[in-house]
């Protein structure tokens, strides 16, 4: 009998120390009433997020807001790390054999709230819901931006939360928009979820609204230089403790610009007196029903090979977007 099989086991990945994983034995909890066991069925990898926790890049300021919902250990490590897990609920509440999305972390099997788990419609296949947290991103770093219909919207940084944000603006009427990436090879995604593509060499600037979410400060610059008068720049990247300067000076404040920032840990101001985390959950979940966005999931290995798979992936990412975890 496999540790899996054992009705109160299962197992986890650990980053051990930085630029180290470990697949570790877990024992679970007592399941209470309300709770749920799940098994996993994939989980996906947050490249920008969990690169910096694999390295140890998060800056003790942010450890306790940084601290994902089912999260152990703490970012001096080890740390359990992740909140991109689908499951199938084994038992409890009612929803047994429901697939379900959960923020949590890379685990075999987990006991959970019924309340921390969102049931993925049956339109939407649970290998594609591993992208639900991104497009929960996504939906609130547009919500943070406020677009108007026709504006021209320009995105710097083609990763997952880049590619989305670029496709959800793209579905707003009369707008025009357009990713920017030093990877030639995201022109092809770009295409796939029709929107422009262009090299930061050839995109023309002048832009109504600018979105950067490529997670370095030359990608900051290059979006204060895109935007036209008056125009907004909504910074979605997160560099952990990497500092970040950017030219304030020159014709910044002759243009009028306005730099803002984006996190999707609180509801945008602009949608929270009406809006709610779960209301926002199920909204990224049943826009995952359209099957372009499978162009974003561009790898995915079994969930014993991931202490190799990370350390790989936070090296060298090459052309990965979101990379899938499966679970036998």
């Amino acid at each position: 009998m496999s540790v899996d099989e054992l009705p109160d086991s299962a197992r986890a990945f650990w980053v051990a120390e930085p630029g180290r994983g470990e697949i570790r034995p877990e024992v679970l909890p007592a399941a209470l009433e309300g709770d749920v066991t799940v098994r996993a069925l994939y989980s996906g990898v947050s490249r920008g997020t969990e690169t910096l926790v694999f390295h140890g890049r998060i800056p003790p300021s942010e450890h306790e807001r940084m601290r994902a919902p089912f999260q152990a250990g703490s970012f001096q490590f080890p740390v359990k790390y992740g909140y991109s897990s689908v499951g199938c609920v084994e038992a409890g509440a009612g929803i047994e054999g429901h697939r379900v999305f959960v923020l949590y972390p890379h685990q075999t099997r987990y006991v959970v709230p019924r309340s921390a788990v969102h049931i993925i419609p049956p339109e939407v296949p649970p290998a594609r819901a591993v992208l639900a947290a991104n497009v929960e991103t996504a939906i609130n770093g547009l919500w943070d931006a406020r677009p108007h219909a026709g504006d021209r919207i320009v995105v710097v940084g083609a990763g997952t939360v880049g590619c989305l944000v670029a496709w959800l603006a793209g579905g707003i009427r009369g707008c025009e928009v357009e990713l920017v990436d030093v990877n030639p090879g995201r022109a092809a995604v770009a295409s796939a979820l029709g929107v422009g593509f262009a090299a930061p060499d050839q995109v023309r600037g002048d832009a109504d609204l600018v979105i950067h979410t490529s997670g370095s400060p030359q990608g900051l610059t290059l979006a204060l230089g895109l935007a036209g008068f008056e125009s907004t720049i909504v910074d979605m990247s997160w560099y952990g403790e990497t500092p970040v300067t950017i030219p304030l000076g020159e014709a910044f404040h002759a243009r009028r610009l306005t730099v803002k920032s984006s996190q999707v840990g609180t509801i945008a101001p602009a949608q929270r007196a009406r809006w709610d985390s779960p209301r926002r959950m199920a909204l990224a979940l049943r826009l995952l029903a359209s099957p372009v966005l499978d162009v974003l999931i561009t790898g995915e290995t079994p969930f014993e090979t991931l202490p190799e798979v990370m350390r790989e992936l936070t090296a060298a990412p090459g052309n990965t977007l979101c990379h899938r975890i499966t679970y036998g």
